[in-house]
């Protein structure tokens, strides 16, 4: 039996306003619960290396399997967030699988 690759959100984000980013970031931990999705990096760009990233934020998120991560992502409980994100932040979400 072939073995789930893990897979990986990465968002790109500029914070719009601190306070509203702080409410949307306290809550999305909550919302990984049953999906087994787990925080790997939350960061603030240092340097860019190589080319051009206007984006100041980072975060890095892990789950077992892409049906974890889209299932999560498509949840009633992330969904609802959306808003709250959109108004704190302009973020670009990114989904891979290893």
């Amino acid at each position: 039996m072939k073995q789930k690759a893990p897979a990986y959100v990465i968002g790109h984000i500029t914070i719009k306003d601190p306070a509203k980013w702080d409410q949307y970031r306290s809550r999305v931990p909550g919302t990984l619960e049953g999906w087994g999705g787990e925080l790997v990096l939350r960061g603030k760009r240092v340097t860019v290396l190589g080319g051009e990233h206007a984006h100041t934020d980072t975060v890095v998120l892990r789950f077992p399997d892409i049906d974890s991560l889209n299932g999560w992502f498509n949840s009633p409980v992330y969904q609802a967030l959306i808003p709250l994100r959109e108004q704190a932040a302009d973020v670009v979400l990114i989904s891979y699988e290893s």
